[in-house]
């Protein structure tokens, strides 16, 4: 398929794609005049791209990721690095949840002085 297709299938921009080649995230086909094409391999590799990226990883995590994500859904074999890249995002979110915490928290106590 070419990259309005994907695009198309997998919800993602075409320059959202093109980025995820440069970053060396896919790697599509090239037929002889230059076009890109993709197949099923490059789609599915998007959906993790999408997966990971809603748990709030960056492009940089999620290429450590894609090498450890196997088959056809979304388990993980053991990478070196996996388990620390997993406890280092959990971390990251927590310190997000208590800062959104605390905002709410002063949001209550303003809300209770302008009532």
């Amino acid at each position: 398929m070419k990259i309005g297709e994907l695009s198309r299938r997998c919800a993602v921009s075409i320059r959202m794609l093109r980025y995820y080649e440069e970053e060396g995230l896919l790697k599509p086909q090239r037929t002889q005049n230059g076009f890109r094409v993709y197949g099923p391999r490059e789609e599915q590799t998007v959906e993790r791209i999408k997966l990971l990226g809603a748990a709030g990883m960056t492009l940089a995590t999620i290429k450590q990721f894609l090498p450890c994500i196997r088959g056809e859904g979304h388990l993980l074999e053991p990478c070196e690095e996996l388990r620390s890249t997993l406890t280092e995002q959990i971390a990251l979110i927590d310190q997000k949840t208590e800062t959104l915490m605390q905002s709410r928290k002063v949001l209550e106590r303003f809300l209770l002085e302008v009532q």
